[in-house]
């Protein structure tokens, strides 16, 4: 890998470990204990959209497909209360909230991205 390339996939980290933490600052039912727990999170929704989230987004695709695609927001709700699960220091207090953190840390991330 060139330094280039690392240091592209560095500031994408750190732009997604601050929509985390902005997200996390907007909703009151999530919580994050501190940055390093904001990097982890980060890393860990990454890696999960990457690995579980096309493999369900196929499996439910007729659900999905008769919603319009709003089940694919509750597949990501689900995948970011897994994450709730697996990264200490990092809890949410209900579903909705994990579906609102969804949509609020698309929006964010967008906004950064777009920004940097």
């Amino acid at each position: 890998m060139r330094l280039k390339d690392l240091t592209a996939i560095l500031i994408h980290w750190l732009i997604s470990t601050l929509a985390v933490m902005i997200a996390a600052y907007l909703l009151p039912g999530v919580h994050i204990q501190n940055f390093f727990v904001a990097l982890v999170v980060a890393v860990v929704i990454g890696i999960v959209n990457v690995v579980l989230r096309p493999l369900l987004l196929i499996l439910t695709l007729p659900v999905t497909i008769v919603t319009v695609g709003v089940f694919a927001l509750v597949i990501n709700a689900l995948l970011i209360l897994c994450v709730a699960v697996i990264v200490p220091g990092f809890t949410i207090d209900s579903f909705w909230w994990a579906f609102l953190f969804g949509i609020v840390l698309s929006l964010v991330n967008f906004f950064l991205r777009a920004l940097a």
